[in-house]
């Protein structure tokens, strides 16, 4: 077992890491688990503390996360992981035969790998194919509607060193490749992503929408997608355009007025038309005059939550009720008024008061006084008539 990863895994975790900001470098752990998978062939001991030591995590917070994912090997795996789907549609359509037929062939069972370290076999809950079942995929490429013959010459030929190509997807590669573009890193192999294709199944909505004419309106396939660096620029370019568009604050004019005899004459002199003069306001108390606080004073929001606004619509309460939030409206007496304020808190009271809360032993109402008392009655009855436990029962059901 590796102990000890390479420089170039490390290399690749600080890469990992840096796709993400500094306080949220924990979403770095998926990607940093398919990178260990990358080159121990599965997530070992040695992998999660190497997780949990680059991304600053105990060991139980990268192994809770590990055995969660299926994708997440625990034990050691063969070069090709062979799934076969054996849920419902594909079960019907026999993918259960396609796998019983698989475990026969290479005398191994469900997540098994055989003797000589090619292939790791599992059967496979759903792998979101079912207009292509029965289906089966090694290191996760499709092989579409396959039976027990195909696949059979599938697991063959790759133990036999071979490369069979997939129904649809780029050429094979190993499990420890498949983990490293899992990582986020490029497929490096020469036309690694120049073979393969899509499904008939796949083209038919193209088919029929191109058919029919349908498309998304404006969508232009050649648009190109901005880097963060591109979209940064182009907010700030916008932001300083829409402030450039903003008017200039307007002046009081600081020309002097002409006096009907074409003197000038100050500003407000008797009989010359000046500007108004604000009307005088009395200033608000300071809150250190009023209270002595020095703290300052923030202005509330103009806008309450949605939340808000429709907790206090539902109230009864006609102090604090607003009567235009959409869909609601404050509740009346039946007369058209709405009740005073307090009533809501009134009635909340009185039915705190009517209601004891619970003991820690037994629920609401359930009052250890009514327990003894029906056990009293029940023997009573017992002890005077001879009546069964069947008798003792119905007669304080009764009661």
């Amino acid at each position: 077992m590796t102990t000890t990863f390479t420089d170039e895994t490390r290399e690749r975790a600080r890469d990992i890491i840096a796709r993400y900001p500094a306080d949220r470098s924990r979403s770095a752990l998926l990607p940093l688990l398919h990178l260990v998978q990358a080159e121990e062939g599965y997530v070992s001991p040695a992998g999660v503390a190497f997780c949990a030591e680059v991304l600053g995590l105990n060991k139980a917070q990268v192994g809770a996360v590990a055995t969660f994912y299926t994708m997440y090997k625990r034990k050691p795996t063969g070069d090709f992981l062979v799934s076969v789907c054996t849920n419902t549609m594909c079960n019907v359509l026999g993918g259960q035969e396609v796998y019983d037929t698989l475990a026969e062939h290479l005398g191994v069972g469900h997540d098994e790998t055989t003797a000589d370290g090619t292939i790791t076999l599992e059967h496979a809950e759903c792998l979101a194919a079912c207009d292509y079942g029965p289906v089966m995929t090694v290191n996760y490429d499709f092989f579409d509607g396959v039976d027990a013959s195909t696949a059979v010459g599938v697991v063959d030929e790759l133990r036999a060193g071979g490369r069979p190509m997939p129904t649809r997807g780029a050429r094979l590669c190993t499990l420890k490749e498949m983990a490293v573009q899992l990582a986020g890193f490029a497929d490096e192999r020469d036309g690694a992503v120049a073979d393969g294709g899509p499904g008939e199944p796949t083209l038919r909505g193209l088919r029929l929408a191109q058919q029919h004419g349908v498309s998304v309106p404006g969508f232009d396939p050649n648009t190109p997608i901005r880097s963060k660096a591109e979209a940064d620029k182009a907010a700030a370019e916008a932001k300083a355009k829409a402030e450039a568009a903003k008017p200039a604050p307007v002046e009081a004019s600081a020309a002097p007025v002409k006096g009907g005899d074409g003197a000038s004459a100050p500003t407000g002199a008797a009989g010359v038309a000046g500007p108004a003069k604000p009307a005088e306001t009395t200033e608000p108390a300071k809150p250190e005059a009023a209270s002595g606080s020095t703290t300052r004073d923030v202005k509330a929001p103009d806008d309450k939550s949605p939340q808000v606004r429709t907790a206090e619509t539902r109230q009864p309460d006609a102090s604090t009720a607003v009567p235009d939030a959409p869909g609601t409206k404050v509740p009346t007496d039946g007369t058209g008024t709405a009740p005073a304020a307090g009533d809501a808190r009134s009635a909340e009271a009185a039915g705190v008061a009517a209601n004891a809360p619970a003991g820690d032993g037994k629920p609401a109402g359930d009052e250890a006084g009514a327990q003894e008392r029906n056990l009293t009655e029940a023997k009573a009855g017992t002890d005077a008539d001879g009546a069964g436990p069947a008798d003792a029962n119905e007669t304080g059901a009764q009661k």
